[in-house]
């Protein structure tokens, strides 16, 4: 059943417009009496039937209310290096279907793609864009937010993790497995992934300082655009919220 996301709070009946509306009947070509899955932005989710169509607006009525949540009960923000071409469209699609809540793209030191403030602004644009579908698609019960491009050095003084975890090549000690089972407790956890051309040793230091723990990923050197969401699922597998 398809899912519709409404950026308002929970009602009876609710209404969907915009490139939503229009793709309900234009493309899927529904109308009065199907039915399809609504998110409200204060997380209720429910089975929804199309009382009314017009140009720019499809009315649904609440029929069931849906209790089981799609969401993990830990909170992963993933913090990604940008990376060039397509993979920053691939990384932040496939972030929000494992599960991850939010993304922040980040300008390193060894970024192969430099942005100016307008251009950064397009893509992030576009970035969340992505994550609505992949979120629709999904089935999520939220839209992970793609923030703005940043320098990881704000993201350390603005933002606060329960646990904060570094993928490091250079890391050969200490897994990302053990530090999960350390710190069974955490219900927020950063995941920092360098950029095509790795971390700095100074980015290292920055977020060690900051509380962040270098983990390894494996024997094998991962690619960025595979990094962060190995990273993300092995989270996922480790504190039971993949469901296998």
């Amino acid at each position: 059943m398809h899912r519709f996301f409404i950026p308002k709070p929970y009602k009876q009946e609710m209404q969907i417009t915009g490139r939503d509306a229009h793709h309900i009947m234009d493309v899927l070509r529904m109308g009065t009496g199907d039915q399809l899955q609504v998110v409200a932005d204060d997380g209720i989710s429910f089975v929804g039937e199309i009382t009314a169509v017009s140009m720019n607006t499809v009315t649904v009525s609440a029929k069931e209310i849906l209790r089981e949540t799609h969401e993990p009960d830990v909170r992963i923000s993933l913090l990604q290096g940008l990376a060039k071409g397509e993979k920053m469209e691939l990384i932040i699609q496939k972030a929000v279907e494992i599960g991850v809540v939010e993304i922040f793209p980040l300008a390193m030191d060894h970024s192969v793609v430099v942005l100016d403030r307008s251009k950064a602004g397009k893509k992030t644009e576009r970035w969340q864009k992505i994550a609505e579908a992949a979120a629709k698609q999904s089935k999520r019960d939220v839209i992970p937010a793609v923030h703005e491009v940043i320098k990881l050095s704000q993201v350390l003084q603005e933002e606060n993790w329960d646990l904060l975890v570094i993928a490091y090549e250079s890391e050969n000690r200490i897994s990302l497995k053990e530090v999960l089972q350390a710190h069974k407790n955490a219900k927020s956890i950063g995941v920092i992934i360098g950029p095509e051309g790795g971390l700095s040793n100074e980015e290292v230091k920055a977020a060690q300082e900051a509380g962040g723990i270098a983990v390894s990923l494996g024997r094998r050197i991962l690619r960025t655009e595979t990094a962060g969401l190995v990273a993300a699922a092995a989270i996922l597998y480790e504190t039971d919220n993949l469901g296998i």
